[in-house]
């Protein structure tokens, strides 16, 4: 059997070791660890596990598998390969609060995992939109503070819950990745370690900002999974598009494939799922009845799996008129093929008498895709019927193969010819390689030089517009240290990440705070990114800047999100340094950001900003803290 969450307590977090005592929540364990003098982000990458239920949990007990509560976890801190034990005790003395940690992969960052525990823990084929839904808000509750995250699932309805979830976390910007797997994770021989490992390794160090499942070594899109064996390790494909990744001896990540949000707006979550939604499929001598029983209301929209290439029974003249009808009355109908691999087209007959009914086609979206796309198109409310059946045409999350024309330019046909021949390259291998060498250099300077125009030419010739270059930095990166704004608007509109990390873990917004681009970070802020760097590291700057007086320096890091509180290695606050530095400008703004707590709050050596201008003398400063502290209230 297989469990999958029902409705849970966000605050709730899993398993203690018996006699029971109060769990932390995720958040009281994330304060905890992110704030801790050993935690660095540039060092470690966070992924929160919901772990929904499914047989990779699962115990032996009395003859058979079971679900057990708070019992993963507990197992978990027992296994060296899983928990790296000495390691965690280095962030806090409280076992409770210690992240588990995965012992070294030879990645770039070493992976800290929490674990919320669903309750009840469910199989999988009781999942409804309402579990969908908990996962999905409790994926946007701990958004900013993880890097990656992994729902643990059972087998049965991961794509359809990986495909839900595709299209109702909007704007994604960081990994979901769905697994589980058909033998308990403790047993002696199980494909469940390997599939939680690699979902672990994938979601923290690795930037897809797409929903995916990682099954057996392969990391499949989300909404192009489908089962297809319950009794194999291998019980999982992506039929019409080859994985995004495979781990192996080395990890190999189709960068290329990466799926991309093309708009310029923050993540955000849609949980308004019409359930309103069915599916049919043809068989021969199938009835008129029983097709108009399927279209009855309150039915709005309907998954039709026809035969072959999209074709359905042409010479039953009763049938398609039930389909017209229905259309007439607004229900949306997507055509699909009952064969695993292949494209619905009109290029029979057959096939094009349901397109001719208004009868749209699905491309090669799965079942379970063209489900929950229909489901999420149909429960937008702010689109009229004519807009929804435009975008379930439409490829939201590459759920369907979209054919784009491949335009050849000078910068693909010349220059890569030309070094090619050079070189005597000839293989489409060496060429792909030759152009993943060149193609980042190009895209690079493209930026640098602020040409948008240049940026298009080597997007239409196949240029993936994400390559970072040696040292890791993106066209993205380089647009935002030089505050091109233009630049910057149209990589986001064509899929550049915002979190993206260079070598030394600095971001696109990292190097526009660091130059004060101003207009940049606000930018950068609506498309979702956000800092990452250590708190005591933060404070550390936040004050070298006020020492300094670098009112601008201030200013990047509050409109970047920073928390203006933080105080440095020596438990001083930039408001407290910009007094004790007699750096009134900073002074004045800080007033503005900082809480009413920082200005009261004391240094190690006992002093408030207030008694620190008191004690220099500074009756301008004191003046400025005095009047601020009365319109807070403060005494």
């Amino acid at each position: 059997m297989e469990p999958a969450p029902v409705k849970s307590d966000i605050s709730s977090i899993i398993s203690v070791p018996l006699p029971r005592k109060r769990h932390p929540s995720v958040l009281e364990q994330q304060k905890s660890i992110f704030s801790s003098i050993e935690y660095d982000p540039t060092k470690h990458a966070r992924v929160l596990v919901l772990y929904t239920g499914g047989t990779i949990g699962m115990c032996w007990e009395n003859g058979s598998y079971c679900p057990k509560s708070n019992f993963l976890v507990d197992s978990i801190k027992k296994y060296p390969h899983l928990h790296d034990r000495n390691y965690s005790t280095g962030f806090t003395e409280d076992d409770e609060l210690r992240p588990l940690v995965l012992p070294d992969c030879h990645e770039p960052k070493k992976v800290l995992y929490f674990v919320k525990e669903y309750d009840p823990l469910l199989d999988s084929s009781n999942m409804t939109v309402v579990e969908w839904k908990t996962i999905a808000t409790d994926i946007q509750e701990h958004y900013d503070a993880f890097d990656g995250f992994v729902v643990l699932h059972g087998t049965d309805t991961m794509s359809y819950t990986a495909s839900a979830l595709s299209f109702m976390l909007e704007n994604l910007g960081k990994p979901v990745i769905l697994t589980g797997s058909q033998i308990p994770i403790f047993e002696v021989r199980s494909d469940g370690r390997d599939n939680f490992i690699g979902a672990l390794v994938l979601a923290g160090t690795y930037k897809i900002p797409e929903v995916c499942l990682y099954f057996n070594h392969k990391l499949f899109r989300g909404n192009r999974s489908t089962k297809i064996d319950n009794s194999s390790f291998d019980a999982f494909d992506s039929p019409n598009m080859k994985p995004l990744a495979h781990i192996e001896i080395q990890i190999y990540v189709d960068n290329d494939s990466i799926f991309r949000p093309h708009k310029l707006a923050r993540f955000s979550l849609m949980t308004n799922m019409n359930q309103d939604v069915a599916v049919l499929r043809l068989f021969p001598s199938i009835t008129a009845a029983t097709v108009r029983s399927f279209l009855q209301p309150p039915i709005k929209g309907m998954v039709l799996q026809s035969y072959g290439a999209g074709n359905g029974p042409q010479r039953q003249k009763d049938i398609l008129e039930a389909f017209r009808e229905a259309h007439q009355r607004g229900v949306i109908i997507v055509n699909i093929s009952q064969c695993a691999r292949g494209v619905v087209s009109a290029a029979y007959e057959t096939g094009k008498a349901l397109f001719d009914l208004g009868i749209i086609p699905g491309h090669d979206m799965t079942p379970e895709a063209a489900l929950a796309k229909l489901s999420y198109v149909l429960g937008k409310t702010e689109w009229n019927l004519e807009k929804k059946r435009e975008m379930m045409l439409r490829n939201l999350r590459g759920e369907l193969t979209v054919k784009q024309s491949r335009l050849l330019s000078v910068v693909d046909a010349d220059l890569i010819e030309a070094v090619a021949q050079v070189m005597q390259l000839s293989s489409s291998k060496e060429m792909g390689a030759l152009r993943r060498v060149l193609f980042p250099s190009l895209i690079c300077n493209a930026a640098r030089i602020g040409s948008v125009p240049r940026l298009e030419t080597i997007r239409n010739a196949g240029g993936n517009l994400s390559m970072g270059d040696y040292d890791g930095n993106t066209a993205l990166h380089i647009a935002a240290s030089n505050g091109l704004v233009d630049v910057v608007r149209f990589l986001i509109d064509n899929g550049v990440n915002v979190l993206a990390e260079d070598r030394w873990g600095l971001s696109p917004l990292d190097n526009a705070v660091q130059f004060s681009r101003f207009e940049i970070i606000a930018v950068l802020r609506a498309a979702g990114a956000q800092l990452n760097m250590a708190p005591i590291k933060l404070g550390s700057q936040l004050c070298c800047a006020a020492a300094k007086n670098e009112v601008g320096r201030l200013k990047s890091f509050a409109l970047a999100g920073a928390n203006m509180d933080q105080e440095d290695y020596n438990g001083c606050t930039a408001l407290f340094t910009a007094v004790h530095h007699k750096s009134f400008d900073c002074v004045q703004f800080l007033m503005g950001v900082c809480s009413k707590e920082s200005m009261e709050r004391k240094n190690p050596c006992g002093h408030t900003p207030l008694t620190e201008a008191a004690r220099l003398s500074d009756k301008d400063i004191l003046n400025l803290l005095t009047e601020g502290l009365e319109k807070t209230g403060s005494s």
